[in-house]
Parts: structure tokens; C-alpha cells; sequence
């Protein structure tokens, strides 16, 4: 309740219901006359001046809204008397925009929940020695020490040291990469054995999280197509609106009609032919769905973006990092004598000090594989090289083999300085990646094409382990974009899903790009739609299905408020419509539609979280593949 009354729109609205609450039943009970009107004149001010000041500066641009239209109604039904049904009218108005402002903050207060993605501080190296500051706060040509395990905090070149940087945050490359003096490391990416001193290069605000922060701030703020037709519609039809009611008003004053019952006749149709409903019909199908969207990890960056997934024939998917996890997992274990148990268990003894991923991924089958790790002492990591321990008396040593692979890695398992065996590590899918896979082409009608630069034997062997039969291996970043930009102009509505900068000019070329948020740069976010927080394979079957539900809702409210419109104007011009009746039916209208579209935040239709990496990755554990570089 304290978050709905920190929304000003909220706080009126709710003063102005309980002016309303009160001035009804005194007047009713017979209270004093200024006690009643002041509880009336609460309930206009409250209610209106937002509107009225909103109306008043359209009408010094020389346009005419509805807020103007609905101020005036109801000021001219309190001229005539009617001072229940203008309040009524202020009420429900205020109501509806209330409602309207919760939904968009609850959009923002979505989407910004999940943006907890940069390091806050960093090491700074000054005059007077090294000091803690805000990683906002660096500036080009400041320098930093990043300790093991710590994330990068601006780009920046390697003065000195020698570490490996996992790099997956930015390219969605699955192993480490050595960094030495001179090279370049990016914002986001992670430390891995080394300490480093780097040079501050770029601004830090030129990050990822920077453009994410950008994208929320649009999110909610841009309008969709059909919002923006319906409002250049609703501004000359409000001349209209006003022009009719004048009619109204002039042609039966000149044969003598009653001054009263005119004036009402006037004002009714003014309340009823209002397009309020029309207005509030499209956009909160729309925002709601950003806001599930955003709950659900997947962050949008306008209502224009849902449209277009609506309309969807055809998805792109890049492999490495989108179709595979972007991390490697031991696939294979060769010992030259004793059992294939007995080795890892040695290497991940040695190794269970380590924070290389290589070393974390050894680790892990030997946990999942329940074996006993004895202690190890005497640890010692060799940046860019490998891991050294005493395990039982014997010291063993776990490196990168220089053996040349192309579809995995080869790691080394030496014992008291001879080949006791080697470990082949490779990228595995992500959990539940056939059946993310099959949803999409249920949701799409199509299945999906695999884009990728690896070499095609591996390329394939992914599409064959995720059901996916259209592969297009060996492409360079042009030749993705090339591909997407012809199948748009053979008429296809195209999503395309990618990781890393080289992911770019596809996302960017596609109708609809969703850029992953582990391997995704500045660049490919601000070329993407939208970013994938979290399960980017699993997220766009049920996303699409969102924005085909939020689109239905939209044309429904737009069906809907446009009915009651015509029914209460032909009740009014052809009868007699009590105002009371057509400030309730019209207004209320405006609410169900507001309501209608919120009810995607209740039932949107999307599992809270989405468990198709927990249903079925336990079956497609070990269906593990090459990495691409």
C-alpha cells in the first residue's frame, strides 16, 4: 500500500474517492449546503487538476485532448447542478489514470529489479597507494588492480601481470583467455588466477549495464504504432467531439428547447463520445507484457518491440553462448593406468583450490559423479598455464595440453612429473535445450535456423542434439546479417537471438533482436530490442506467445471501447441518457480496458520461472559439444 501512495496519481485519485464517499451520503442525510459543497469542490480539485493543467498545456500547443474534454464535462454538469454526476466523472476519471501510473511503475519496478549486473567498486592506484572508489567514479588514464575472482571494472589495457580472464560476460567465448601486459580486457569480464594492474581505456558508463539502464528508461516512455495512430486519430476527433456537443447546444436553443435539459443532452454526449477508452485501450496490454516480460529475466526496450514478436514467422539463433551455456564441462576421461574415477579425483583434489573454470568444471564431475576429493596442500596456480598441488604425497600438476584440438579442450594430468592420463572438456547445451527448441517452433510455426561461425561438424551436431535441421556454419558476422536481411525480403517477420559483439549487425539486421545478457557487449545491446537476462533459449517461445496475447487483449479493448462509444451516442442523440448512466458507462469502460490489460501481470500465461532447464536437463546432461571461438 506505501508503494501505491508514493505514485502522486494514486494519492489524488484517492483523496478525490474520498471526497466523493463523504459528499454523497451528506447530501443525501441533508447537511449543511457549504458543507456539501466543499466536500464537492475536494473532490473536483483533487480529481482534475492534474488533468486540467495536462489539458490546458495541449491546448497551448493547439491540440485537444481528452483530459480538457472530461474537466470541462464535468464543470459543465456542476454548472447545471449536477454535481454527483461531474464528481462521478472526476472520480472514475482520476481512477483510470491512477490505474494507468501503477501499471507503468510496476513496468519500471519489473524491469529495474534485475539490473544488479556490474561491479560497484574498484582497486584504484594513486599518489598516496591503492584506494577502494566506486567503479561509476573512474576516470580514462585512472589505473586499477583486479585481484583473482574479481570483475573487470572499465576497458582497459594490462599494464602488468599475467592472469586469464573469463570473457563470457562480453563474447560468450566459453574458455578463458590469457591477458598479459599490453592486452586488452573489458568491463563485466571476470579474473581468473592472476592479478592484474589495468589502465582505465574507456569511460565506465559505456557498458552493458549502461545499456540496459537506457533501455528501461525507453521501455515505458515510447508508444506503440497502434497507440501513436490512435492518438493522431483522437486529436481531431475531439474537435469533433467538441463541435457536436456545440450543435447540440445551438440548434434546439434556436427552436426553444429547454436551456437545462439541452445543456445535459450536451454534456452527456460530450462524456460518451469521448475516446478516454480508445486512448487507454492499447498500451497497457503492452506495458503489461514488458513488465512480465521483466519479471521473467527479458528486458524490452519499447511497446513497438512487442508488436513485432507478435508478427514472427521466422528466429535466427547464434550457437555458442545461446544454443550451448558458453562454459565448458568435462566430456571425456582418459587415464593411462588405473580407472577413469581415479584420475579426476586426483585432478579435481589438486584442483579444488583453483577458481579457473576449466578447474571448477573438473571439480564438478567429480562432485556429480559422487567421488571422494582428498586434501590437497601446497596449492599453487600458474596464470595461463595450470594448477600445481600435493595430493596424497604426490604432487600433481593440471594443465592446458599443447596437443591442437578443434572441437574441445585437452587438459593434462601429471603425477610426480609423469602423464598419469588427460581430460577432454568441451561447451555443453543449455539444460532443456531440445524442448526450448521444439516450443519455439510450436510458438513461431517454424523451426528455428542455427547461425554460427564454428566449423560445420560441429555446428551440426548441435542442431542434431536440439532438433534443429536448417544450419548455416563457418559465417562471419556480415554473413549472419546477410542471411537474416534476405529472408526479411522475402516479406518473413524475423527474431534473431545472439551473444557477443560479433552478434551485432545480425541483431541489429533482424526485425526483432534479443541480445544474451552473459555474453553480450555495449554494442550488441544497443543493437538489440531487447536482453535476456536469464535462460535466453528457454524465454523467446514463451515471449512470443506473451506478445500474441498482449496484441489479442489490445484489439479487443480497441472493439470493445469503440462499441460502447457507439451504443452510448446513439442512446443519447436517439433517447433520452440519464448523464449519471453515461458518465458511469463511459468511464467505467476506460477502467475495464485499463483492467483488462493488467490482468497479463495475474495470468500472463508464463511459469514464474521457467523450468524446462530443471524438467529436462537432467536427460540432456551430457550432451555436450564443441566450442565455438
Amino acid at each position: 500500500m506505501s508503494r501505491l501512495l508514493s505514485l502522486p496519481e494514486v494519492r489524488w485519485a484517492a483523496l478525490a474517492l474520498a471526497a466523493f464517499a463523504l459528499a454523497v451520503p451528506a447530501e443525501m442525510l441533508g447537511a449543511p449546503a457549504p458543507l456539501v459543497a466543499a466536500l464537492y469542490a475536494a473532490c473536483y480539485l483533487a480529481g482534475g487538476w492534474e488533468p486540467a493543467m495536462e489539458g490546458l498545456r495541449a491546448l497551448r500547443e493547439r491540440t485537444l485532448d481528452v483530459d480538457l474534454l472530461m474537466i470541462v464535462a464535468a464543470l459543465g454538469a456542476a454548472a447545471i447542478g449536477q454535481y454527483l454526476d461531474g464528481a462521478l466523472l472526476i472520480v472514475i476519471f482520476a481512477s483510470s489514470g491512477a490505474l494507468e501510473a501503477v501499471m507503468t511503475a510496476r513496468t519500471r519496478a519489473g524491469i529495474t529489479g534485475l539490473l544488479d549486473l556490474a561491479p560497484e567498486r574498484a582497486n584504484r592506484v594513486g599518489p598516496d597507494g591503492e584506494q577502494q572508489v566506486r567503479a561509476a567514479d573512474l576516470a580514462v588514464g585512472d589505473e586499477v588492480v583486479v585481484r583473482p575472482g574479481e570483475r573487470v571494472p572499465a576497458d582497459g589495457t594490462v599494464l602488468d601481470g599475467v592472469t586469464e580472464i573469463d570473457t563470457a560476460s562480453l563474447t560468450g567465448e566459453p574458455l578463458p583467455v590469457r591477458r598479459g601486459t599490453g592486452d586488452e580486457v573489458h568491463a563485466g569480464t571476470v579474473n581468473g588466477t592472476g592479478s592484474i594492474r589495468v589502465r582505465v581505456d574507456k569511460d565506465p558508463a559505456d557498458t552493458l549495464v549502461a545499456g540496459i539502464a537506457a533501455q528501461v528508461g525507453r521501455a515505458a516512455e515510447t508508444k506503440s504504432r497502434r497507440q501513436l495512430f490512435v492518438e493522431r486519430i483522437e486529436r481531431r476527433y475531439s474537435v469533433l467531439v467538441v463541435v457536436g456537443a456545440l450543435a447540440l447546444v445551438a440548434v434546439p436553443l434556436a427552436f426553444g428547447a429547454d436551456l437545462r435539459g439541452t445543456l445535459l443532452r450536451a454534456m452527456t454526449f460530450m462524456i460518451v463520445a469521448s475516446p478516454c477508452a480508445i486512448v487507454l485501450a492499447t498500451m497497457p496490454p503492452l506495458l503489461a507484457a514488458i513488465a512480465v516480460a521483466g519479471r521473467r529475466g527479458v528486458l524490452l526496450k519499447d511497446a513497438t518491440v512487442v508488436e513485432t514478436l507478435a508478427e514472427v514467422d521466422a528466429v535466427a539463433l547464434d550457437k555458442t553462448g545461446t544454443v550451448t551455456r558458453g562454459r565448458p564441462e568435462v566430456r571425456d576421461v582418459r587415464p593411462l593406468a588405473g580407472t577413469a574415477d581415479a584420475l579426476l579425483a586426483l585432478a579435481a583434489a589438486a584442483e579444488a583450490g583453483s577458481e579457473h573454470v576449466l578447474g571448477r568444471a573438473v571439480v564438478a564431475e567429480a562432485r556429480r559423479r559422487g567421488l571422494a576429493l582428498a586434501p590437497a596442500t601446497d596449492f599453487a596456480a600458474v596464470p595461463g598455464s595450470g594448477v600445481r598441488a600435493v595430493v596424497g604425497g604426490r604432487e600433481v600438476w593440471v594443465g592446458r595440453s599443447a596437443t591442437p584440438a578443434v572441437d574441445h579442450t585437452v587438459v593434462d594430468v601429471l603425477v610426480d612429473g609423469e602423464p598419469a592420463g588427460t581430460l577432454v572438456l568441451a561447451d555443453e547445451l543449455r539444460p532443456g535445450a531440445r524442448a526450448a527448441v521444439a516450443a519455439l517452433a510450436d510458438a513461431v510455426g517454424e523451426a528455428p535456423a542455427l547461425l554460427t561461425g564454428d566449423a560445420a561438424g560441429p555446428a551440426e551436431g548441435v542442431a542434431a542434439r536440439v532438433g534443429v535441421s536448417r544450419v548455416h556454419a563457418g559465417l562471419l558476422p556480415a554473413d549472419k546479417a546477410a542471411i537474416v536481411d534476405g529472408w526479411r525480403a522475402e516479406g518473413r517477420i524475423v527474431l534473431a537471438v545472439g551473444d557477443g559483439i560479433n552478434d551485432a549487425p545480425l541483431l541489429a539486421t533482424a526485425d526483432v533482436g534479443l541480445a544474451v545478457a552473459e555474453g553480450a557487449g555495449s554494442l550488441s545491446t544497443e543493437a538489440a530490442d531487447g536482453v535476456l537476462l536469464r535462460d535466453p533459449l528457454g524465454a523467446p517461445a514463451p515471449l512470443v506467445t506473451l506478445a500474441r496475447r498482449a496484441c489479442r487483449v489490445a484489439r479487443a479493448n480497441l472493439a470493445f471501447a469503440a462499441a460502447v462509444i457507439v451504443g452510448l451516442v446513439v442512446w443519447d442523440l436517439a433517447g433520452t441518457l440519464p448523464l449519471a448512466v453515461g458518465v458511469a458507462g463511459h468511464e467505467l469502460s476506460t477502467v475495464l480496458v485499463c483492467l483488462n490489460g493488467l490482468r497479463l501481470l495475474v495470468r500472463p500465461g508464463w511459469p514464474e520461472a521457467v523450468e524446462g532447464g530443471e524438467r529436462h536437463g537432467a536427460q540432456e546432461r551430457g550432451h555436450l559439444v564443441g566450442a565455438a571461438p
